[in-house]
């Protein structure tokens, strides 16, 4: 691996695991058993290995996500494959991290807003679309309104004022989130598949 992408590795790893702001370069350089002088040969400073960390995670997300939406047979799959992956994501997450981006990296937030408002946000409006035809999603669904909520749902699921990280796992909130929006959008052969993906039996 390449210095620059070791540094870019080392950095995301402490970052996940304290947060931005608590996280300095002397912090990464120590973690790679590296000089802080070998980090300012590539990078300027830290909030330029935000910004860097955010372009990279954003472009491999979004590869990630169409990949899941391709190989799934429907959009409850979809879904659920999406579940796992998040779960795997931010179960590894330190729960401030997305608000010391949004405090402290306003760009680096202002990238990844883009992000979420112009790419995943078309990518959830294509997948109700495609939930309509395929008889699992409700046809009266406004799906430019409820792809616009569920940008909202994972905003607001990564607020400290709304869920407090001292009372609330940030892999919890966002796996029930997602979870009411499925039910939320879905028609009756909807929640039958959605059961079915989670071994549920209830009554009609």
């Amino acid at each position: 691996m390449e210095t620059k992408d070791r540094i870019l590795k080392g950095a995301e790893e402490l970052f996940f695991k304290y947060g931005i702001k608590s996280v300095t370069m002397d912090d990464v350089a120590r973690h790679l058993g590296i000089s802080k002088k070998t980090i300012y040969q590539f990078y300027s400073d830290k909030n330029e290995v935000v910004e860097t960390l955010v372009i990279r995670q954003t472009k491999n997300n979004e590869c990630e996500f169409q990949k899941i939406s391709e190989d799934s047979a429907n959009v409850v799959e979809e879904v659920f494959e999406m579940m796992k992956r998040l779960g795997l994501m931010f179960a590894q997450m330190n729960p401030n991290l997305f608000y010391d981006m949004q405090k402290y990296h306003p760009n680096s937030w202002k990238l990844f807003k883009q992000f979420k408002e112009n790419t995943i946000e078309r990518m959830v409006e294509d997948s109700v679309k495609r939930g309509i035809e395929q008889g699992l999603v409700r046809s009266d669904i406004n799906t430019k309104i409820v792809a616009r909520l569920r940008m909202e749902e994972v905003e607001m699921g990564f607020n400290p004022n709304v869920f407090p990280p001292d009372k609330f796992k940030i892999v919890d909130v966002q796996l029930a989130l997602l979870d009411h929006f499925l039910h939320g959008i879905c028609t009756l052969k909807g929640h039958k598949l959605i059961n079915k993906y989670k071994q549920v039996t209830e009554d009609e």
